[in-house]
């Protein structure tokens, strides 16, 4: 058969942080002991009282159907979240229900982009933000960002990259991969850049629970009424209430583009799973202590992986303020030969530290940038320890 098949869906690249898991997954099954830092998921269970809601919904029959949007009651849960936690007022119809915050950003991307426009983001960024921008029609423009200012753009860099064709910029405060977090001085400059020239910002906030050293997480669309008429805040359930697979995401957004994504939802994929909307209510209205207990335990996993790493030769990185993520610099080993293998790319260092080291971590190359690996420490300290015990012999052991 010799079919065209859609070029679109030909220029789609698969998720590099996947195949890595995967291939470590593949070789736990076969019995070796890979230690992983591919995670992009909290390592926790979801709190018991979440899961009991969960439960309950089950047992009475909230299995069917419920609007395409979203539960009211979730809206509602939501609407008191960010008045709570981010001073912002939104009522339920600025809010849509998704199957998981990648897929809110999907909406979000496919109610504004018209063929060709362009979408601002930063480099490192998240595997997925390219691919979305491209399956709606635009065209992602990079901006290319410096670990000494901490991987944030600047308003000079924005500058650079606007043009009559740019939509909207993506903001990722705290940033995956880098860990990267703006602070509110930053915002304002950022917010008042976008509404001068009419740009709409896709705000991804799905780590704002994760923010250590006693800082405290801002919504940019929080800073005043004219960026809030034109920021998409994203946000989900996954990182903070460690309930990746429930799969719930949500948007706050104008009334216009909520109802754009709404109506684009409905077609697509119509509700997220009744059972975790349910569950999701009482992870927003219940008890947040797990939160508190996670943050500690990513906090105290992080200072010791950056001051591992720190003394590895070869190897160094910044603290990360966010997330729960560490990117690694390794340029001092490019260009040189460890266990035989020469190491020009991100995509080397990668497969040399799996098969000779069974330590599982991310190319830089899938966040843009090839000059990095990623490792999450969402994982324990016994793995963070056995894992970077590995990496430095790996790399000392030449």
């Amino acid at each position: 058969m010799n079919l065209k098949l859609s070029e679109k869906g030909l220029k789609i690249s698969p998720s590099l942080t996947l195949d890595i898991t995967a291939k470590a997954k593949s070789m736990k099954a076969k019995g070796i002991d890979v230690v992983s830092f591919g995670a992009g998921e909290p390592d926790f269970n979801t709190p018991d009282n979440i899961v009991g809601s969960g439960i309950n919904a089950i047992k009475q029959g909230l299995t069917r159907y419920t609007p395409a949007s979203g539960i009211i009651e979730l809206k509602e849960a939501i609407c008191q979240k960010f008045e709570k936690d981010n001073r912002l007022s939104y009522t339920p119809e600025n809010i849509i229900v998704s199957n998981g915050a990648k897929h809110s950003i999907y909406n979000a991307l496919m109610a504004i982009t018209n063929p060709n426009d362009e979408i601002i983001i930063s480099v490192p960024y998240w595997v997925s933000y390219p691919e979305l921008i491209k399956i709606a029609g635009g065209i992602p423009v990079y901006i290319k960002t410096k670990e000494e200012n901490d991987f944030k753009y600047t308003i000079n860099d924005l500058d650079n990259a606007l043009t009559n064709k740019t939509k909207a910029i993506i903001l990722n405060s705290p940033n995956n991969p880098t860990g990267t977090f703006y602070n509110e001085e930053e915002l304002k400059e950022i917010a008042d850049w976008a509404v001068k020239n009419n740009v709409l910002v896709i705000s991804d906030e799905i780590y704002e629970k994760l923010v250590y050293d006693g800082k405290e997480h801002i919504s940019i669309a929080s800073i005043n009424d004219d960026i809030k008429k034109i920021a998409i805040v994203i946000n989900g359930m996954s990182k903070a209430y460690a309930m990746t697979g429930w799969r719930i995401g949500y948007a706050a957004a104008d009334k216009k583009i909520a109802k754009i994504m709404s109506n684009i939802q409905s077609h697509t994929t119509s509700n997220p799973c009744s059972i975790s909307q349910y569950a999701s209510v009482e992870g927003l209205l219940g008890d947040q202590s797990s939160i508190v207990e996670m943050k500690k335990h990513f906090e105290e996993r992080r200072n010791f992986m950056v001051h591992t790493i720190n003394n590895i030769n070869g190897l160094s990185c910044k603290k990360p303020k966010g997330a729960f993520y560490v990117m690694v610099n390794f340029t001092k080993l490019k260009g040189k030969k460890i266990k035989n293998v020469e190491i020009n790319s991100s995509l080397d260092f990668a497969n040399l530290l799996l098969e000779e080291g069974k330590v599982a971590v991310v190319p830089g190359i899938a966040f843009g940038d090839d000059d990095y690996i990623r490792l999450s420490y969402a994982t324990s300290i016994e793995n963070i320890e056995k894992g970077l015990s590995r990496i430095k012999k790996i790399v000392e052991d030449k």
